[in-house]
């Protein structure tokens, strides 16, 4: 029989059923306690979320309405935009020009029509209006026509007259009267004498036009002069430009302005001639003297056969080019006999002593012979000045100082006896000019200069005229202090390059070469030439020609 239980087991099983029941009341408390944290945590961030929801809300109706206000101003920006673009356009067309300046020193009107006085001035007025509104097509009713003729008008009235192309004077004045009042818009202007002073007006007028919008083309009548181009060069660096600038041709467009690229306008087949003007009183002189007659060159246009007889322009797309221009009538021709003086043994185109600076005395030709083979002295140079008092005796070219340099003077010394029965020889004349001052050279610095190869070669401009336009952008040396003797040097090689103006020449301080110094006992003893047979003296015997060109 199994024993009974005790009190006491009765009594542990209880305090074991406690314990338990005791952990499971503890495990609910836990679990409701753990639950009542989740749930109070769990409503912040619900709290929390509702308001991020309701500020995104806000910021989106906000940024909606932003959107439909940024667009409505676009369209209103839009709209405004367009409405300039087109009143822009209106402004910039609505007044539209084209600008003709011309240098009327070197592109000269046919001397027909300068003959004719005023009616001439008139017709030569309407004929190049014509001519311009030609090149514009269809939108030539639309475009104005501004021209402006800068020149000397005494000194030109005289080159006319020792070229024989103008008999009176006067009718060049009423030419230009007559050009003037033909048009409001067209002008003659007397800028009198004086260095550049015609350039200096034809370069800020050409700037001042090409920032105006209403113009459509400025049309240059430069094409003789090679010292527009460093000026063209520099407005050419736009591409804008390119297109906007013509170059009018009469004499043909030196190589300085050719090599730029400008559109060419020719229409010297109704307006200008295609010669420079020459002194045909020298020439006249110097054919008497050597024993040639002197036949004077009639003022007819030259017709160039290898270039079309009706001139074209490349333009804008508003004013395609037209190449037809009709409608102009031709001019009767009067061709004036040139006077012809009659030299003496005595006239010369002597070249001033280096001890004649600032001095108007001529050398006899004697004195100007003996210069040549004597020895030198030291004196600077800089400009050559061409003597104001006509033919005969031809002008007398002075070297002023201006470079601390030495040239030499020369002194002069008495004829050889002549000979009885044997009249005294006249010198050369090549022209209004003159002859450049003759320069002993040292063979040492002149092998010293010729040395220099590439970017190490002495810039000419600075050292012979000033300081150099180009600054650092020029590609020869500048900082080497050459002696004396080496400047001299630098001086005959420079005159080794002819000068695109020749006798004509009206530059002070021109450093190239007017006629050719290479010759010795009547021949041109360089081996390539870049001097034209003009410029040698008569019968002289040359080697060879090789056209090259200066660019320092």
């Amino acid at each position: 029989m199994e024993p009974r239980p005790s009190l006491v087991a009765f009594l542990q099983r209880y305090q074991d059923l406690a314990t338990y029941q005791d952990s499971h009341i503890n495990l609910i408390k836990d679990l409701l306690v753990y639950a009542e944290s989740i749930e109070s945590t769990l409503r912040a961030e619900n709290t929390e979320l509702a308001q991020r929801v309701h500020e995104r809300n806000l910021d989106y109706e906000d940024a909606t309405r932003s959107r439909r206000e940024l667009q409505q101003r676009i369209h209103a920006l839009e709209t405004q935009l367009e409405t300039s673009i087109l009143t822009n356009e209106q402004i910039k067309n609505s007044n539209s020009y084209v600008v003709v300046l011309i240098d009327g020193d070197g592109l000269i009107f046919k001397p027909e029509l300068i003959q004719q006085g005023l009616a001439g001035g008139k017709k030569a007025a309407y004929a190049l209006r014509s001519a311009i509104l030609g090149q514009c097509g269809p939108h030539g009713n639309e475009i104005g026509v501004l021209a402006q003729v800068y020149l000397n008008l005494a000194g030109l009235s005289k080159a006319m007259r020792r070229d024989g192309c103008l008999e009176n004077e006067s009718n060049l004045k009423d030419f230009t009267l007559g050009f003037t009042q033909a048009k409001a818009t067209f002008d003659f202007v007397d800028v009198g004498h004086g260095k550049e002073r015609a350039d200096n007006k034809i370069k800020e007028m050409t700037k001042w036009h090409l920032r105006n919008h209403n113009c459509k083309q400025v049309i240059l009548g430069i094409s003789h002069d090679a010292g527009y181009a460093p000026f063209l060069d520099e407005l050419f660096q736009e591409d804008s430009v390119q297109h906007q600038i013509t170059i009018l041709e009469g004499v043909p467009v030196v190589r300085e302005l050719r090599a730029i690229g400008a559109n060419i306008l020719n229409l010297n087949s109704i307006l200008f001639r295609s010669e420079k003007l020459v002194d045909r009183v020298s020439e006249s002189a110097s054919s008497e003297s050597f024993g040639s007659p002197f036949t004077p060159v009639p003022a007819t246009p030259v017709v160039e056969h290898n270039k079309p007889a009706t001139p074209t322009i490349e333009m804008k797309p508003v004013m395609p080019a037209v190449p037809a221009i009709s409608a102009v009538p031709a001019f009767p021709v009067t061709v004036p006999t040139p006077p012809v003086v009659r030299a003496t043994a005595t006239t010369s185109n002597s070249v001033a002593s280096i001890d004649s600076i600032g001095s108007s005395e001529p050398q006899t030709p004697s004195s100007a012979s003996a210069a040549s083979t004597s020895t030198p002295a030291a004196t600077t140079y800089a400009k050559a000045i061409k003597s104001a008092t006509p033919p005969p005796p031809p002008p007398v070219i002075k070297l002023p100082a201006h470079t601390k340099a030495a040239l030499q003077q020369q002194p002069s010394s008495r004829a050889s006896h002549k000979t009885p029965n044997k009249p005294k020889p006249v010198p050369w004349n090549p022209g209004p000019r003159g002859l450049d001052p003759p320069l002993q050279v040292s063979q040492s610095a002149l092998d010293n200069l010729k040395k220099r190869k590439d970017s190490n070669k002495l810039c000419n401009n600075h050292y012979l005229r000033g300081p150099c336009s180009k600054g650092d952008s020029c590609n020869f040396e500048h900082n080497y202090k050459p002696t004396k003797e080496e400047l001299v040097a630098i001086a005959f090689l420079t005159r080794l390059n002819p000068c695109s103006g020749g006798q004509e020449c009206d530059v002070d301080d021109c450093i190239y070469g007017h006629h050719c110094p290479s010759v010795i006992n009547g021949a041109c003893t360089h081996p390539y030439c870049k001097f034209d047979k003009e410029d040698h003296p008569p019968g002289t015997k040359i080697k060879a020609h090789h056209k090259g060109s200066h660019d320092r």
